[in-house]
């Protein structure tokens, strides 16, 4: 199982850009470990869920050598045993710069090949022309303005609380910061939760959502924690969380989890995308 202690993570470590084609280039990482080392159960509230990453540098030669580019979606079960490690996938990714491959079916299928046995689930892969429209956010009431004091920014489920009345919609927040749990660097998101029942206090869930500014953890944790301790403290009827991370490296990743599976996750664009 791998660990992202191992020795071999490329994550905070100089690495050599190979611009050939190289599979096990990707790194995938227990999706378990996070919740182990943190004495939690992840499977405690269960969820469905994707996680979605856009790729925006995807490149490759054709069989006469002339460059190909294209954006790519790749969308990753929340089921599946691993999550695949951001910077080894950006590696795998330029691999395939200087690669010769006969059409861009060959090129996806490699990807979606690769992709899916390196995080043990069927993995969808899905080109985009540098032209196409995407989706906009869904209509949400921004919690930004929410007049709150913060003392402290230690992950604390305890701010979570429910206030008079219900609610039925979507809510977001663009305040969202987490840190990488290896190299301690900044990930900055925008966060949209959907949510029916009873209402959530805003003051809180705005304090909630700074307290994990210092946390440290991936992307598709620190999702399925807020879902976690949302669901717990608040018992929504239905519930989404769903992080749209500012781009690194060529590459953004946005986690997706609902108490509901649904028909279509939509993969719009924030403007920080």
């Amino acid at each position: 199982m791998a660990s992202v202690d191992s020795k071999h993570n490329p994550l905070g470590q100089a690495s050599e850009y190979k611009d050939v084609y190289d599979p096990a280039l990707l790194y995938p990482i227990a999706r378990e470990e996070s919740w182990s080392k943190q004495g939690l159960d992840r499977h405690q509230v269960p969820f469905h869920g994707v996680d979605i990453w856009n790729g925006y540098e995807i490149s490759w030669l054709n069989d006469k050598g002339k460059p190909q580019v294209c954006m790519a979606e790749f969308r990753i079960p929340a089921t599946s045993e691993f999550l695949i490690e951001s910077k080894s996938f950006k590696l795998y990714l330029n691999s395939f710069n200087q690669t010769r491959l006969a059409s861009a079916e060959e090129v996806r299928a490699r990807m979606q090949r690769d992709l899916s046995a390196a995080s043990g689930a069927a993995v969808e892969v899905i080109f985009h022309p540098l032209d196409a429209q995407f989706p906009q956010p869904p209509q949400a009431h921004c919690i930004d303005e929410a007049d709150v004091a913060i003392n402290a920014y230690e992950l604390d489920a305890s701010l979570l609380t429910t206030a008079e009345g219900e609610f039925d919609g979507w809510i977001c927040s663009h305040l969202l910061k987490s840190n990488c749990p290896v190299t301690g660097q900044p990930d900055w998101g925008s966060v949209y939760i959907y949510y029916r029942g009873q209402k959530i206090d805003e003051a809180g869930l705005l304090s909630y959502i700074v307290s994990l500014r210092q946390h440290q953890d991936f992307h598709e944790q620190c999702v399925e924690r807020t879902y976690r301790d949302l669901m717990l403290a608040c018992q929504p009827q239905e519930l989404v969380v769903y992080a749209r991370y500012v781009r690194r490296g060529g590459l953004d990743i946005n986690p997706y989890r609902s108490s509901v599976a649904p028909d279509v996750v939509e993969n719009f664009r924030t403007a920080r995308q």
